[in-house]
Formats: structure tokens, C-alpha cells, sequence
């Protein structure tokens, strides 16, 4: 049996940690919404695990200073050569 993970899973963790950053940082989902220049309805859906763009995720991973290792997870990934697609 194959162990995957879901997008929902993952949205829901992504979520989490944005969360957990804008916690740890003491900013609104307002004041966070408000530097990244989006609604604070955004930022909302996107700690719920709801639909977000690619940019939104991006532009949080930016802010909280984790595009770096990020970006260096998918290099690492796509140097192993060990990517299993589902499709």
C-alpha cells in the first residue's frame, strides 16, 4: 500500500505554519495581510488549509524568511532523481 500525501494534508500544514510564524512574530493576520499586500481574508483561508495561490504561498514563505530552504528542498529533490509521480 502506498503511504501518500494528500494536497489537502499539505495545505493544511502550510497553513499551520504560517500560523506558527505570524504567532511566533506577535503580527495580525491583518498587519500580515497588510505587508504582503493582501486581505486579511486571505491569510485566513490560507492558516485554514483553503485554496491559496502559488503566490500567496510563496509571498508568506518570503516574509518568514523560508524561501530559501524552500527553494533548496526542491533542488535536493530534483538532484536525487527519486521523484515518484502519482499521475
Amino acid at each position: 500500500m502506498i503511504d501518500a500525501v494528500t494536497i489537502w494534508e499539505v495545505k493544511v500544514q502550510l497553513g499551520e505554519l504560517c500560523k506558527q510564524q505570524r504567532q511566533r512574530y506577535k503580527i495580525s493576520q491583518e498587519d500580515l495581510a497588510q505587508e504582503l499586500g493582501l486581505s486579511r481574508y486571505t491569510i485566513q483561508k490560507f492558516e485554514n488549509g483553503k485554496n491559496a495561490t502559488l503566490d500567496t504561498v510563496l509571498k508568506i514563505a518570503n516574509h518568514f524568511n523560508l524561501l530559501e530552504k524552500l527553494y533548496q528542498a526542491l533542488k535536493n529533490l530534483e538532484n536525487t532523481n527519486d521523484i515518484n509521480s502519482l499521475y
